[in-house]
């Protein structure tokens, strides 16, 4: 399984209620869509439940893959998702400049206006941070992408045993693990491989940050 489908099925769910044209209870699917954004995305995995058997709490061993970079754009209403198309545009003219596309004359005048940056504030949860930016002097907006930067992990197969680890992404980029009083540096790719399914450490608690543009 994978985590944007799990997001887009917990904004599902069916409901009973009485239906006007067959005269009696019928099962409607209700949908939520996303109309306010977080500049910090926490998901907890459901990691334990209850055996009836065994009258005993059980760890889920299930694997849940979960990207570096989330989009949730999709799980937005319209209305954000108009709200968002400038600034993701913006978003794919700084990856395209990263990319060696050169800058139209436009852009190039206002280079400041075309740099990513995490803006001190909250978000007003319309896509626009409500702080401007300290080097250009614009406001930074919601793109609907997020960035992985921290995983809480346990290890162990039991619910009420085991050890939890920390996983941490720095400012430099490279990702340290905080295991008690130890760290240690880890690969960008041995981090989505925290996913479960095994012995080994699996994702309990996973963290995103919102990356966000100066318009």
């Amino acid at each position: 399984m994978r985590l944007h489908e799990g997001l887009k099925h917990g904004l599902q769910g069916e409901l009973e209620k009485t239906s006007p044209a067959l005269g009696r209870t019928a099962v409607y699917i209700k949908e939520s869509l996303i109309d306010s954004l977080p500049r910090c995305l926490t998901v907890q995995f459901v990691r334990c439940f209850w055996k009836r058997e065994g009258n005993q709490k059980a760890k889920i061993l299930r694997k849940v893959d979960y990207p570096l970079e989330l989009d949730i754009s999709d799980l937005c209403s319209e209305d954000l998702r108009r709200k968002l198309e400038a600034p993701r545009q913006k978003l794919r003219d700084i990856e395209g400049q990263k990319l060696g596309l050169q800058p139209s004359a436009k852009s190039s005048s206002k280079s400041d206006d075309v740099k990513m940056t995490v803006a001190e504030g909250s978000s007003n949860g319309s896509g626009e941070s409500s702080t401007g930016d300290q080097q250009g002097g614009g406001s930074s907006h919601m793109t609907g992408i997020y960035d992985l930067v921290s995983v809480s992990t346990h290890k162990g197969r039991s619910a009420d045993s085991g050890h939890y680890v920390a996983w941490v992404k720095q400012e430099s980029g490279k990702w340290v693990q905080y295991d008690d009083d130890n760290t240690s540096l880890q690969r960008e790719e041995d981090i989505t491989k925290l996913s479960g399914g095994g012995d080994w450490h699996m994702a309990y608690i996973i963290m995103y940050k919102a990356r966000l543009v100066s318009m």
